[in-house]
């Protein structure tokens, strides 16, 4: 019958004499009766979704013109929304009346409607929800007056309406407690969405609870279940003389750790020696996949969580730390199980022989990098300092670590490696968990060390994959579109400075002869000129995102074409992943069934880890932005020196020497009326003629701190 239905439908709409018509108009041409109105809007949506029908701007329903796509939708506190289709690179933008009830990060149908918004994004309609994105919010809950219903204030600024709680599904929330809801009804333009509340938080004062509100609004997965727990409970923590067979024995090669005073998962060792013509690379890995069996809980789990998770005031772990802080950390003087990379590496910093090995080891000495520093800057420590007496044999390495080091680093930057030096920040925090104080992080001698080895291992291994053709997880960064290259192109000459991204004919060139050098050369340029930090955010904005993938497609930042993350098993999943590959090649386990295993898993790992990790980034990012809000409420009313670090055409952001971030809406700079160049990226002053651009140096005055939208306002303070 339902056929039969859709039928009529499609030959009346398919007829060369049929005009569009709405909803309405088409049920009072077929004489539905109003009792089955309802199911004539069923049956109008399932065409839509199928393709054979779309819906014009007015409402109108026609014969589609194409096929529609699927996506993920992005909604905005005003209403409207924008689809974002895997591969694409522009979204597309949902009018506030053509959003058809979906809701954050729901996957969705869309159909193309006619017209752009704005002459930028083209515009389309949802036309069916495929997925819920979201089950769970996380938010503040509020009584009504006679406390007979409440309502949740989602946390996300994304989702515009609250969330109604009927007084029997409060499970007894009081006003201002962060609650856990789970969507009952999501709701549509008449009618607000419904929840329960399933879990108590605490009160949105209670210490902790506002990072324990990121942590379950991005659903990170905290404790590990029981049956983990007892499969930790049974691993040894000592190695055995089996453990050690068939192994190469490197007990006996001075290595160190070198890390932060607080890390406690040891998963890199470094050795060096120098024969004064080559030097003896040596990069050790914690053999975690000895522990983690595939596909047992353990593996399970840690492929579900993807990456551990470093927050202002916790560590979310891959691995449980009976693991990544036990036999699987490369504590100082105890054996280990490892993997180690051995690499034969020559005064230019060729790498002119390797080896990929099984091994046992034994750390001589757990360093830190202020320690690692202090020695080299200053050697007579180790004479002069207690502290730094049991380290005096070991300055000979380090002085051959800090060599080898600059000469890869060297080698990298004339093949036009990129090198971003932007300060990354450490928030400390009392025992309440209240920000004390924002100091940024400086890369030094030490941390750089332990970066160019783990460069070195990572590509040489990738490499060594490759070129075996095996299935296998790569890292991998991909070519930044031209046009995007092109206005940085335009936008740089306003200061004199030139980048190649034509041919000699003057034509522009496609993306793929676009070659990182040419970055690399326009950051020496800059160093050290007022410019430097402006251009180099603007040039950091115009690279894309890297990523998993099955495909060693090249790492455009790193200027390599082969490059993998082999280093860090205990943190991150691709790691493990590729570490069981390795294992099975170097015993001869690798045969065709194995084979065809790993390419049957490899695509939905990679996938699933670049989503992990991109989750992870954006809650460690949002309680830093969290912590920074809190620490600047207390400082209301302080004057700062900043420098521009973004323009938009409602304000300018400024960001302080320690991170911290702010914006200085338009109405708040001096004069009357501004306008936002978007070819110069500058704030321009109708009358006053003052130009505000990146870069540009500012003292700002806090004005505002809003925890809930985690913003900062500034005022400019005017000389």
């Amino acid at each position: 019958m339902e056929e039969k239905r859709k039928k009529v439908i499609c030959d009346l709409v398919e007829d060369e004499l049929y005009v569009p018509m709405k909803e309405k108009e088409l049920a009072m041409f077929l004489q539905v009766a109003k009792e089955e109105r309802e199911e004539l809007r069923r049956i109008l949506n399932e065409l839509v979704a199928e393709g054979k029908l779309m819906v014009t701007a007015k409402g109108k329903y026609k014969k589609a013109e194409g096929n529609l796509l699927i996506g993920t939708f992005i909604s905005n506190s005003k209403g409207f929304g924008f689809v974002e289709i895997e591969g694409q690179e522009e979204d597309y933008y949902i009018p506030e009346d053509k959003t058809n009830g979906a809701f954050h990060k729901d996957t969705v149908q869309i159909a193309l409607l006619p017209g752009k918004s704005g002459g930028k994004r083209k515009e389309a309609q949802v036309v069916r929800i495929i997925e819920r994105g979201i089950t769970q919010i996380v938010g503040t809950y509020e009584s009504s007056r006679k406390q007979s219903f409440g309502f949740v204030i989602p946390d996300n600024a994304k989702l515009s309406q609250d969330i109604f709680i009927s007084k029997e599904r409060s499970k007894g929330a009081m006003t201002g407690h962060k609650v856990v809801v789970e969507i009952t009804d999501y709701g549509h333009d008449r009618k607000s969405p419904e929840g329960k509340v399933v879990e108590i938080l605490g009160h949105v004062n209670d210490p902790g609870v506002d990072i324990m509100s990121i942590v379950r609004a991005y659903e990170l997965p905290v404790e590990f279940g029981e049956k983990i727990m007892n499969q930790v409970e049974r691993v040894s923590q000592e190695v055995s003389e089996a453990d050690r067979a068939g192994r190469r024995d490197l007990r006996e090669l001075v290595m160190v750790t070198i890390d932060g005073e607080d890390a406690k998962d040891l998963d890199d060792a470094v050795s060096v020696t120098f024969d004064g013509e080559m030097y003896q690379l040596g990069v050790h890995i914690a053999d975690v996949t000895n522990y983690v069996q595939e596909n047992s809980a353990l593996d399970r789990e840690a492929l579900k969580r993807g990456t551990s998770v470093y927050l202002v005031d916790r560590v979310i772990p891959m691995l449980p730390h009976a693991l990544s802080n036990g036999i699987c950390s490369l504590n100082e003087g105890v054996d280990r199980l490892a993997l180690s990379c051995l690499m034969t590496v020559d005064k230019k910093g060729e790498i002119s022989d390797y080896e990929i090995c099984e091994s046992v080891i034994r750390v001589n000495n757990r360093m830190s990098y202020t320690q690692v520093k202090a020695i080299l800057e200053d050697e007579t420590l180790v004479e002069k300092e207690p502290e730094f007496y049991r380290y005096a044999y070991l300055v000979p390495m380090f002085k051959q670590m800090e060599e080898l080091a600059a000469i890869l680093r060297e080698k990298r930057r004339k093949r036009g490696s990129i090198d971003f030096d932007f300060p990354e920040c450490k928030i400390y925090l009392d025992k309440e968990g209240y920000p004390t104080d924002i100091k940024p992080y400086e890369r030094n001698v030490a941390t750089r060390i332990i970066e160019d080895f783990m460069l070195a291992a990572n590509e040489t291994v990738a490499q060594h994959f490759y070129w075996q053709e095996l299935p296998f997880v790569y890292r991998v960064h991909s070519v930044p579109d031209a046009d995007r290259i092109q206005q940085l192109a335009t936008f740089i000459n306003n200061f004199g400075y030139y980048m190649k991204t034509m041919d000699r004919k003057g034509s522009k060139v496609g993306s793929e002869e676009i070659h990182p050098k040419e970055i690399q050369k326009l950051l020496d340029k800059i160093a050290g000129t007022p410019e430097e930090a402006m251009i180099s955010r603007l040039t950091l904005r115009s690279m894309k995102q890297a990523k998993y993938s099955v495909e060693s497609s090249g790492h455009f930042g790193l200027a390599c074409q082969f490059y993998c993350h082999f280093t860090s098993p205990i943190r991150r999943y691709p790691d493990l992943q590729i570490h069981r590959i390795i294992k099975e090649q170097l015993r001869g386990r690798l045969k065709e069934e194995r084979v065809h295993h790993y390419r049957e898993i490899l695509p939905e790992v990679a996938k699933h880890s670049s989503e992990m990790e991109r989750r992870a980034d954006e809650a460690e990012r949002e309680t830093d932005k969290l912590k920074k809000v809190e620490y600047m409420e207390t400082r209301i009313g302080e004057e700062y020196d900043g420098v521009v670090s973004g323009v938009t055409g409602w304000g300018i952001y400024v960001e302080l020497p320690n991170t911290v971030e702010g914006m200085v809406h338009v109405s708040k700079l001096p004069g009357d009326y501004y306008y936002y160049n978007e070819t110069t990226y500058e704030m321009v002053g109708d009358v006053t003629g003052r130009t505000f651009k990146l870069g540009m140096p500012v003292r700002v005055r806090v004005e505002n701190c809003d925890r809930m939208m985690r913003t900062i306002d500034f005022s400019l303070v005017v000389s």
